[in-house]
């Protein structure tokens, strides 16, 4: 389904990309800059991909849909909605602009991710233009590069140092028949080996965080299991709309103050022996952290995890530092898409 407003500008953006190449000219890409408080500043030229935007195909019988990179997220949120369907990684937006492209280079995922997956799960196909200054394809075709890496899937998180997305094809699913949220009042230790208990069993979870003394938790399913589940664990029912605002940052917790930190751990970790206000979310999987402690990379990498600065000019490596035989395979990666090093050149690491 393709509207009027829809239009094809891949050709531009290639015919920017090698003029980069031709006067070896930094690009910085972007969509809405919706994300851009996420890693270093880059300097170059603006390479804008809200020129190339709509759906160019969607069927719900098929559960794929395919989207330009610069088509606003909350229009492919909104067609999906009204064919019953959504995007299942809940990917947050950070503002009302946020692009398709965007969504899937920064790879962020929401409340769902440990039970539906991420971003890059849902990632069938790509199209990409390269520092080679050529337009590819990938996923549909089963085009790998000579490592075999599945690059359609490797780009989601790449913060748009590999090349130009300018189309995506995604997964969808049906959304659930019910839904509920309820809040039972417990400290955080408590939470997390409830969460440890309940992960072992059948019950219809798609979210849990603790925050302020309480245990959040999102039930999604059938009828008859979200009831079940909900006369057994109890709980006052809450807002739906909470998963949204812990989603987007609009939460009491995220207003202005010390750095934001993420942290992605594996599970089961108890609480984090780290001085500031703590979130946990993804059942204990992701900690939010506003600290203004320097040793929060260090405890993560000992916990085997990572972290991520979600504050600008807090630290000089806003990403988790990589080990050096992963920045090796990195620099490889980029060396054979990017070789002139145009595309947001430091955005994520200032190696490459």
């Amino acid at each position: 389904m393709i509207g009027e407003a829809d239009r094809d500008a891949s050709d531009l953006l290639l015919e920017q990309v090698n003029r980069a190449r031709s006067n070896a000219t930094p690009l910085r890409i972007q969509g809405s800059n919706s994300k851009a408080f996420l890693g270093h500043e880059v300097a170059g030229e603006v390479l804008d991909t809200r020129v190339h935007h709509g759906i160019v195909d969607y069927d719900p019988t098929e559960l794929v849909v395919t989207a330009r990179a610069g088509t606003p997220l909350r229009e492919l949120l909104a067609a999906l909605d009204a064919a019953g369907q959504r995007l299942p990684c809940e990917p947050p937006a950070f503002g009302e602009e946020a692009t398709v492209g965007g969504m899937v280079a920064a790879g962020l995922s929401g409340p769902r991710r440990p039970w539906a997956g991420s971003v890059r799960d849902y990632v069938l196909g790509t199209r990409l233009i390269s520092g080679h200054g050529t337009l590819l394809r990938f996923g549909g075709e089963v085009m790998k590069n000579v490592a075999g890496y599945d690059l359609s899937r490797l780009l989601a998180g790449s913060f748009g140092c590999l090349g130009v997305i300018t189309e995506v094809s995604l997964k969808v699913l049906p959304k659930p028949r019910h839904h509920l949220s309820i809040r039972l009042e417990m400290d955080s230790a408590q939470a997390l080996g409830k969460l440890a208990e309940w992960g072992r069993q059948p019950l219809p979870l798609s979210a849990a965080s603790h925050e302020d003394g309480c245990l959040n938790v999102r039930l999604e399913g059938g009828e008859g299991s979200v009831s079940a589940a909900h006369q057994r664990l109890g709980g006052e029912v809450i807002d739906d709309q909470y998963w949204t605002a812990l989603n987007e940052h609009r939460l009491p917790f995220f207003d202005e103050g010390l750095p934001l930190w993420r942290l992605s751990l594996p599970n089961p970790i108890g609480p984090l022996a780290l001085p500031g206000a703590h979130l946990i979310d993804w059942a204990g999987a992701q900690r939010w952290l506003k600290t203004d402690a320097d040793t929060v990379q260090t405890l993560a990498r000992e916990l085997g995890g990572h972290a991520t600065c979600y504050c600008p000019g807090a630290t000089d490596t806003p990403f988790q530092p990589l080990a050096p035989a992963l920045l090796r395979y990195h620099r490889q990666l980029k060396a054979q898409l990017d070789p002139q090093g145009l595309f947001n050149p430091g955005r994520m690491y200032a190696e490459f």
